[in-house]
């Protein structure tokens, strides 16, 4: 059992021994494990060279006695450990080495096609916990495998430093729940903007690795998905969500600072918010939990706080003022 850290297994079984009996003679040992005493001899003085055995006193022939085996194993444990880590790494080198090779000569290893919502479900979550620097998001309506509020691995993301931009469709702000779910992403760390429409839904992570969604499987119905690695295909899904990210309208947290003195409070940058990225009164209202009335009253009110008679004077406003 402990050869992996050193010991032989006659080793082993001659240091339980003398553990067993706290302290004995040499011929006390042969006769116990039925061995030829020469052979013992070297086994002990392997065992002392290990710091595992000691004699209790300077007689050539006093008895010996077995020391903890903590910390002398406990080290030679730690450098097996280290060791182990040092292979791990290595061959995780060696696999995204090979992967990139085979890449370069077979275009069949660019892209790998994943089908149905539970393993596109964990291929997302794998993604994200294996997240170093930046996920990006197109999250379109009606989402195929995980809704926003199951993303749990977000959170431990943005907690260790990594990066998420985001960019919503404006109809999956109509949904009931979404906005909710939107700010709480926000005030974890997100960065998240609004388009009305998005070409594609897709993931991208640390510029390395993209998942999109494809048309589903003709035989079961399920989604399925491309998984694009690092690939002149992938450079022009970064530089789609680039293009678009410029676009798009932020979406403001319940903390979103404010210009000209006014600071609106956290109803009002949710009710902007939805304002500036097109949702109409009605769903606003929903979403907010009021009624169409109140919608245009309290909209009445920010324009004349801004100092406009219009709906758009008040959208530049907003962002001219940094209410969201």
């Amino acid at each position: 059992m402990l050869d992996v850290i050193g010991l032989t297994p006659d080793e082993e079984e001659l240091y339980r021994c003398l553990v067993q009996l706290s302290t004995a003679r040499i011929e006390e040992l042969v006769e116990r494990l039925r061995r030829p005493r020469a052979e013992v001899v070297v086994q002990l003085d392997a065992l002392r060279s290990k710091g595992l055995v000691l004699p209790t006193g300077p007689e050539p022939d006093a008895p010996l006695r077995p020391l903890a085996p903590d910390v002398p194993l406990g080290e030679a444990l730690l450098r097996r450990q280290e060791a182990l880590e040092a292979a791990r790494a290595a061959v995780t080198q060696l696999t995204e080495d090979y992967r990139a090779g085979m890449r370069r000569h077979d275009a069949h290893h660019l892209v790998e096609v994943i089908t149905g919502a539970r393993v596109l479900r964990e291929r997302l979550r794998d993604l994200q916990n294996g997240a170093r620097v930046e996920v990006l998001w197109f999250c379109r309506a009606n989402p195929l495998a995980m809704p926003g509020q199951e993303n749990l691995e977000e959170f431990d993301a943005l907690a260790r430093g990594v990066r998420y931009r985001a960019i919503y469709e404006r109809d999956m702000l109509l949904e009931p729940g979404a906005l909710a779910d939107v700010e709480r992403g926000v005030r974890a760390g997100e960065q998240a903007r609004v388009l009305d429409r998005l070409p594609v839904r897709l993931a991208i992570v640390d510029g390395r690795t993209a998942i999109c969604p494809l048309v589903p499987d003709r035989g079961s119905g399920e989604p399925s998905a491309a998984v694009v690695g690092r690939s002149q295909l992938l450079d022009a899904l970064l530089a789609l969500f680039e293009s678009h990210w410029l676009m798009a309208t932020p979406i403001a947290g319940a903390l979103a600072p404010a210009g000209d003195g006014y600071r609106p409070d956290t109803d009002e940058v949710r009710l902007l918010s939805l304002f500036v990225a097109g949702v109409p009164d009605k769903s606003i209202a929903s979403q907010l939990g009021v009624s169409r009335r109140t919608v245009q009253r309290r909209l009445a009110d920010l324009m004349a706080v801004a100092g406009v008679d219009t709906r758009p004077g008040l959208a530049f406003q907003a962002a001219r003022r940094a209410w969201i």
